[in-house]
C-alpha cells in the first residue's frame, strides 16, 4: 500500500524509535528528504504527497543502515558544518559540531588583530573534507589556503567541496604528510588531527569506530603523535605574529601545551579555548620570534599571495609539482573531531 510522505515519515520515525536511535523523528526526516530528494520544506508543504515506490524502497534501505549503526551523515554523505554542507565520503572524517570551536577559536583571533580584511595565508593540516580551511575561506573573502592531506581520495573530496562552495580560486589542496614538502609562511596554521589513543579506539561508539578511517583517528599509543610532528617542524611555516590552532581532546591541553612550548611556541595564559559543553578543545600558539626559524631549508610546496596561480594550476587533479616523493607515507590523514 502506497503511503503519504507524513504517513512514511511517521513510519520511519517509530521504526528508528524502536530500533533505539536516539533521534528517531530527525533522522527520519532527513532520510525522507535524501529518498525524495526534497527539501525539509517541501516535505512539510507536500506532506499528503505519495511516496513513490522507488522513493519507498530507497528509504527502506536507509533505515535498514541507520538501524545497523551508520550514521546518517554517512548514509548520505554530506554533513552540514558551521552553516554550509559538506560532502564526506570512506575517506574522511564526518565532521562535527566541536571543531566548529577552531573556526571560531580562528575567526576571534583574526578579528581580536583586526585582520579579517587582510589577505591572510592559511595552512590546514589534515585537512580531509576540507571542512576548516574552506569554512575559513568563505568567512575570510580575503584570505586563500592550502589543505595538506595523505589521502588522495579525501583530497578529491575536498576538492569538490571547494568547487561546489564556489572557493576553488582560493583553495589548493596537495598530497603530502604533514610539513613534507611545504615552503613559506602562513599566517595561520590549523590542525584537527587525529588525537585518540590507539588502545582507546575499540572502545568509542559504533558510529565513530566503525565509520570513521582508522587513521583519522588514531594518535599513537597517548594519543599524541601527531601533535609531536606538528610541534616540531609549525615554527618553521609560520609568518612573524602568525599563529598555530589545533583541536584537542579534552584531557590534552596541558600536554599539548608543553609540546608547542618547547618547540618554541608561545603559548600564552589563555591560549585553550573551551567548547560549548565546558570541555577544552582548542591550543592556540604564536610564532617564535623572527630568528628562531632562520636557515633552515624550505620545501617545495609553497602558497605565496603573488604567485599562486603560477604555483597551484586550477584544473590539476593531482598537483603533481606540489607533492614530494615522500607523500605517501603514513602521518597526515582526514581532520578528525572530539569523540569525548
Amino acid at each position: 500500500m502506497t503511503s503519504t510522505l507524513d504517513a512514511a515519515h511517521a513510519a520511519a520515525a517509530r521504526m528508528l524509535r524502536e530500533g533505539g536511535v536516539q533521534m528517531p523523528s530527525l533522522d527520519a526526516r532527513l532520510l525522507l528528504c535524501h529518498a525524495t530528494g526534497l527539501s525539509h520544506e517541501s516535505l512539510i508543504v507536500h506532506g499528503r504527497a505519495l511516496l513513490a515506490p522507488e522513493q519507498a524502497a530507497r528509504l527502506a534501505g536507509y533505515l535498514a543502515r541507520r538501524l545497523k549503526g551508520e550514521p546518517v551523515s554517512r548514509i548520505r554523505a554530506a554533513r552540514e558544518f558551521y552553516g554550509r554542507e559538506f560532502l564526506i565520503d570512506p575517506h574522511t572524517l564526518d565532521p562535527r559540531p566541536d571543531t566548529e570551536t577552531l573556526i571560531e577559536a580562528a575567526l576571534g583571533l583574526v578579528a581580536d588583530e583586526g585582520l579579517r580584511g587582510s589577505p591572510l595565508r592559511l595552512l590546514d593540516l589534515g585537512t580531509g573534507s576540507g571542512c576548516v580551511l574552506l569554512t575559513l575561506l568563505a568567512e575570510l573573502p580575503m584570505a586563500q589556503g592550502v589543505g595538506i592531506d595523505i589521502s588522495q581520495d579525501g583530497l578529491r573530496i575536498a576538492r569538490e567541496n571547494a568547487r561546489r562552495l564556489g572557493l576553488e580560486a582560493r583553495a589548493r589542496f596537495a598530497a603530502a604528510d604533514w610539513f613534507e614538502g611545504l615552503e613559506g609562511r602562513f599566517d595561520l596554521i590549523l590542525a584537527n588531527p587525529p588525537y585518540i589513543a590507539s588502545g582507546d579506539i575499540g572502545g568509542l561508539a559504533k558510529e565513530v569506530a566503525a565509520y570513521d578511517p582508522p587513521a583519522a583517528l588514531d594518535g599513537g599509543p597517548d594519543g599524541l603523535a601527531a601533535y609531536r610532528a606538528i610541534a616540531a617542524r609549525a615554527a618553521e611555516f609560520l609568518s612573524p605574529g602568525g599563529h598555530l590552532l589545533v583541536e584537542i581532546g579534552a584531557t590534552q591541553a596541558g600536554a599539548v601545551s608543553k609540546l608547542f612550548e618547547a618547540s618554541g611556541l608561545i603559548v600564552e595564559e589563555d591560549s585553550v579555548l573551551f567548547d560549548l559543553a565546558a570541555h577544552p578543545r582548542c591550543v592556540r600558539a604564536g610564532s617564535p620570534s623572527n630568528g628562531a626559524t632562520e636557515g633552515r631549508k624550505p620545501g617545495k610546496i609553497g602558497l605565496e599571495n603573488h604567485d599562486v596561480q603560477g604555483r597551484f594550476e586550477p584544473g590539476n587533479d593531482e598537483y603533481s609539482a606540489c607533492v614530494m616523493e615522500k607523500s605517501g607515507a603514513a602521518g597526515c590523514m582526514a581532520t578528525r573531531a572530539d569523540i569525548s
